[in-house]
């Protein structure tokens, strides 16, 4: 079987124990997880996993389904490269001394529209916004001109306007629901 990989899309509420609960997931099945990034949504209360696997179709379903079946997940959905948009930010650590001895480093760095983010006289440090592949290239033409000391990168971060719809219509129903609730118990 082929394994694509796919970016997960994790909404949920705000709730200790939650990121053991999702890995826990892929550790069962196996799955080795690429990249993970949590962060607060543009939506109060309401935190965004987004997860990285290589995988297959019908593995990645049965994932989603798993996810989505913990209590304080609000919606969980996988998508292929081609239907989101993502970056990385990546950040690498040059030794001044080699970086300045070799003038085609700062040509590459201008190649991949990198820039130096803070320099002192050891080292300095390049950043990098982009895609995987450039993030990774920019490393390998650093490292072959001998002057990374460091090299760390973000991991994925992934948007799509759907996700956001839907996770603003649950809560909307989930409003509705609490005051309906509240509602019948004043009566």
């Amino acid at each position: 079987m082929d394994k694509t990989l796919y970016t997960l899309i994790v909404h949920s509420e705000n709730i200790a124990g939650l990121l053991n609960q999702i890995t826990a997931v892929f550790t069962r099945r196996q799955i080795n997880i690429e990249s993970l990034n949590v962060s607060a949504s543009s939506i109060k209360g309401v935190h965004k996993y987004t997860i990285t696997v290589w995988t297959t179709k019908d593995i990645i379903e049965k994932v989603v389904k798993q996810i989505e079946k913990k209590i304080d997940v609000l919606q969980a959905h996988y998508f292929t490269d081609d239907e989101i948009f993502l970056h990385e930010i990546a950040l690498y650590k040059v030794s001044i001394p080699e970086f300045q001895s070799n003038p085609i480093a700062s040509k590459v760095i201008r190649r991949y529209n990198a820039r130096i983010v803070e320099v002192n006289p050891v080292f300095a440090i390049v950043e990098k916004a982009g895609m995987t592949e450039e993030i990774t290239s920019l490393y390998e033409e650093l490292q072959a001109l001998g002057c990374v000391l460091q090299f760390v990168r973000s991991g994925r971060v992934a948007i799509t306007t759907s996700c956001f719809e839907r996770v603003n219509e649950y809560l909307t129903q989930r409003e509705e629901k609490y005051r309906q609730q509240k509602e019948r118990k004043e009566l």
